[in-house]
């Protein structure tokens, strides 16, 4: 996959071109300078079974598998398909694995089955990782399975014969730019090894095109193009992939190709933005800490932390990209099958709530997360996934102003009833959660959803905590607004233009003077910024911190909240000398 995350940053008032990935999860989240075009994509018959579709299987493999993140005795950290960057192993010595690589327990056919079985509705596959080497039969070089190792057959072409045999959508991942083997293909931090050095212009038209056109004539329909990390690419270079990419007319595009080419997918990596993004977006993760299979890396996230990853994209809008890194036999390891497995269980009784579903119309939820459908009536059905089960027999649904026509498990189909306290809408539940991974409730409301403005309330001790995920953000017409984004710790991004801000509805039960505290990171050098209430403000100029990464807690001063009741707090910033600044949540004490 990637390690580096090469941006083109047009500061201030433009976007920011994305590029690439991170090595580490939380890095791209937090990096003004990596802050990808905000699509708006409309919905077409090419993009339609991919919004529904909401699940897909990544599949990293190669040749990167046999050393398996150790050279030369040495094992390295980082990404087990990134070795031969990182460890800089000269190009015939890295050519010497591929002698190793005999696939002979590869069956595709399990493969499909697998990501079937899992809930998943497609599958993209690495054609061409970094390292050039192609999975494929390829006239374009001799770097490729067929020739270059023991096995010698094509491993994409049965593959997409068991796609469509079992009605899996295909799609492929091709690293365009960055190939450490081929002469003239780019590396992201520069060659190591003379045998690299070449013209990249010949290496696009002699190599990668020719390949890009390889994977669109020889296999079939394909779903899904996923370029990878555009080292060197300009608008003249990304241009020639253009006529290529046309032979698949209904083929979508990520936005990794390079010179400003938008294509129709956004592409978090190892995160899930914050309130989701605008248009079409597809977050991809690993189920350890590696694309590539790596031989040590055994930090497997739980079978319910994926599950609900994967909720949490659907209740965002996005689809969930995950990724499996075959063993070099062919064989999945035996913690992505015991996963996959998991996922699949829930997945046979709760598909109907991430299949076809719009993102959640709530800003929050206390116990969970929703998915939305609207209905050929026009009334909604939500789809409450509930992760904390109320202990009071009642689940409160905060906000919602709409009559229920019915409410029942989605599991088993019983009925649940329903009622209305204090202003507020509830389901009747028993005592215990029939999942405590996700119990899901099928709401049927009139109509679309009425949801009243969120106001938030103060903590337990009296502190009044701003989540960058509950504010409403703001730009002026033409200008681009910050983001929120991020996971455990999310952050108020890509902050490129000093116009936009942030703001809070907040309910004062304890008027008086608060303390003010946040962390920020930046690059620097230095700008200011304002929180505000009613007729008071409080500002703070902060200084770099090194990198968009690295946090460092600031106190911004005191603020008096003078009455109890609603009140608006914000955020801004000084539009003299604007630095771009990550800011994390915003914490007034009392």
């Amino acid at each position: 996959m990637n390690k580096k995350y090469l941006a083109q940053a047009f500061m201030l008032g433009l976007l920011t071109t994305a590029c690439a990935g991170t090595a580490q999860a939380g890095s791209l989240k937090d990096s003004v300078a990596t802050k990808s075009r905000v699509h708006a994509v409309v919905e077409t018959s090419r993009t339609a079974w991919w919004e529904k579709a909401r699940f897909g299987m990544f599949i990293h493999w190669g040749v990167y598998t046999i050393p398996a993140g150790v050279y030369d005795g040495k094992e390295y950290p980082g990404l087990g398909e990134w070795l031969m960057h990182d460890a800089k192993i000269p190009v015939a010595t890295y050519k010497d694995y591929a002698k190793k690589f005999n696939p002979t327990e590869y069956n595709p056919e399990q493969w499909v089955k697998m990501a079937k079985a899992a809930g998943m509705k497609y599958i993209v596959i690495t054609t061409k990782h970094h390292d050039g080497f192609a999975l494929f039969d390829s006239k374009a070089s001799d770097w490729n399975v067929v020739k270059a190792t023991p096995y010698g057959k094509d491993l994409i072409k049965p593959l997409a014969e068991a796609c469509r045999k079992q009605g899996m959508k295909l799609g492929f991942y091709y690293s365009q730019a960055n190939d450490w083997n081929n002469k003239g293909g780019a590396a992201a931090d520069g060659h190591w090894d003379k045998a690299q050095d070449g013209s990249f212009d010949d290496y696009i038209d002699k190599v990668a095109i020719p390949q890009v056109r390889e994977i669109l004539t020889n296999y079939g329909d394909v779903a899904e193009l996923w370029w990878d990390v555009p080292t060197d690419m300009t608008k003249e270079r990304a241009a020639k992939f253009l006529p290529v990419v046309a032979l698949q007319p209904n083929i979508i595009t990520n936005d990794r190709l390079g010179g400003d080419d938008k294509g129709d997918l956004f592409t978090p990596e190892q995160y899930i933005p914050a309130t989701g993004i605008k248009g079409l977006w597809e977050t991809c993760m690993t189920m350890n800490n590696t694309w590539g299979f790596k031989t040590n890396d055994h930090d497997w996230k739980s079978g319910k932390s994926l599950i609900r990853n994967l909720i949490e994209t659907a209740s965002k809008g996005g689809n969930y990209l995950l990724n499996v890194g075959p063993e070099p036999t062919g064989k999945f390891p035996a913690p992505i099958v015991e996963r996959l497995a998991e996922i699949g269980k829930w997945m046979d009784v709760n598909s109907e709530s991430i299949y076809g579903t719009t993102a959640s119309p709530f800003k929050y939820l206390p116990w969970g997360r929703a998915t939305e459908k609207a209905e050929a009536n026009g009334n909604t059905t939500l789809y409450l996934q509930v992760y904390t089960w109320p202990t009071d027999g009642k689940l409160l649904i905060p906000g919602l102003d709409n009559t229920i026509l019915s409410a029942k498990f989605l599991a088993n189909g019983k009925a649940l009833t329903t009622g209305k306290a204090n202003d507020q809408l509830f389901v009747n539940v028993p005592t215990a959660a029939l999942d405590e991974t996700s119990t899901v409730i099928k709401l049927t409301i009139k109509g679309k959803p009425q949801i009243k403005e969120f106001v938030q309330n103060p903590e337990a001790d009296g502190s009044i905590v701003l989540h960058p995920e509950l504010a409403d953000l703001h730009a002026k017409k033409g200008s681009h607004s910050m983001s929120a984004e991020g996971g455990n710790n999310q952050n108020l991004g890509f902050w490129t233009d000093p116009t936009s801000s942030a703001s809070w509805k907040i309910m004062v039960n304890k008027p008086g003077t608060y303390t003010v505290e946040t962390w920020v990171a930046m690059a620097g050098p230095s700008t200011k910024i304002a929180l505000s209430s009613g007729n008071e403000t409080i500002k703070k100029e902060v200084t770099s911190t090194g990198d968009y990464g690295n946090y460092k807690k600031v106190e911004l001063g005191t603020i008096t909240l003078s009455k109890t009741g609603l009140t608006t707090i914000s955020l801004t910033g000084e539009e003299a000398d604007w630095n771009p600044v990550n800011v994390r949540k915003i914490v007034l004490k009392p």
